[in-house]
């Protein structure tokens, strides 16, 4: 049986363009003991793979290989196995890669619910979802009456972290660029504000929506909404610097806050990986699948369809044409 997988042919120098990608019929390979052979059902695209592409050894988690099959989250079920802790039947998520079928030895790979649609479980459960669940509640610590700030918050992390800080009691301000998704996240979220960065009173917006000043900022995008909310913090606020993905297709960056500011207001600013923190997945995930039950969760899926489309689908991310969670279904 052969299947088809899209490996890391070269490098971007700044866009993610197609030609940086091969898509290749592979064989499927003999198991090993311990191993099993899991048929992808449904892949994730993520602002992540930007970095994943570039040939930085120093960053969090090594780059991907050229030639390698590219890294990626997806879903899917176990049709072969010698590893009776995953047998046949199995449903399991991981970092996967782009790909129809995947071999693993379980190391990589997390038990899921069958009765959870795949979309949800890439929506809420998956990397979107343990991304928003600690950056918020590890990183941000969120107290009821505090104010938080999140930039792409229509997106799949945004979304989450809007709707976790409104259920503990926040007021949640989310910036996003179009006014449909603005209006998404007033209408169907429930974020007190919706502000689209683009417009040419942002800044008079921000400041009506923040009267009692931001304690907590939670950074997407970086951009033209960094500075002004970075200077409406209040004093002990804290920031969680979760993605810049507004800088990662420049060959230069742009100039950050001001650290007269960060001494004056004493703000406390971590970056921040889920790579760091994979044992605590499971625990997340319960907790998530747990709140996406109650309907404490609203997701929404940009579903694309064939692995083929990933190729030139992942840049819906940069343009920010996506309407939510974006996702392959094979």
């Amino acid at each position: 049986m052969s299947y088809k997988a899209i490996t890391l042919k070269k490098r971007p120098e700044t866009v993610i363009s197609e030609d940086l990608f091969d898509v290749v019929e592979l064989n499927q390979p003999d198991l090993l003991d311990g191993q099993v052979l899991v048929k992808l059902s449904h892949l994730s695209l993520d602002p992540a793979m930007r970095g994943w592409m570039s040939p930085d050894e120093n960053s969090y988690i090594p780059p991907v290989k050229l030639g390698d099959v590219m890294r990626a989250s997806g879903v899917g079920d176990i049709v072969e196995s010698k590893n009776e802790q995953f047998p046949v039947g199995t449903r399991v998520m991981g970092l996967m890669g782009l790909t129809e079928y995947a071999v693993s030895d379980g190391s990589n790979l997390n038990i899921v619910p069958k009765e959870i649609p795949q979309e949800a479980i890439l929506s809420v459960v998956a990397l979107p979802g343990v991304t928003a669940y600690h950056g918020l509640f590890e990183v941000l610590k969120p107290q009821k009456g505090q104010t938080i700030a999140i930039t792409a918050a229509a997106g799949s992390v945004g979304s989450l972290v809007g709707q976790m800080a409104k259920n503990l009691g926040l007021t949640v301000i989310g910036v996003a660029g179009t006014n449909e998704k603005c209006q998404w996240l007033t209408e169907e979220l429930g974020f007190d504000h919706a502000l689209n960065y683009k417009a040419d009173d942002f800044q008079n917006q921000l400041t009506n929506a923040s009267s009692n000043g931001i304690d907590l900022f939670f950074e997407n995008t970086g951009g033209t909404a960094q500075a002004p909310i970075f200077n409406a913090m209040n004093a002990h606020g804290r920031i969680a610097v979760c993605g810049l993905i507004a800088e990662y297709n420049k060959t230069e960056a742009s100039a950050g806050p001001s650290w007269v500011g960060i001494i004056k207001k004493r703000l406390n600013i971590q970056g921040f990986t889920m790579p760091d923190h994979f044992h605590k997945f499971p625990e997340y995930g319960k907790a998530l699948g747990q709140m996406l039950m109650k309907g404490e969760l609203k997701y929404r899926a940009h579903t694309l369809e064939g692995i083929n489309s990933a190729t030139s689908g992942i840049n819906l991310l940069f343009s920010g044409e996506n309407k939510g969670k974006l996702i392959v279904k094979l």
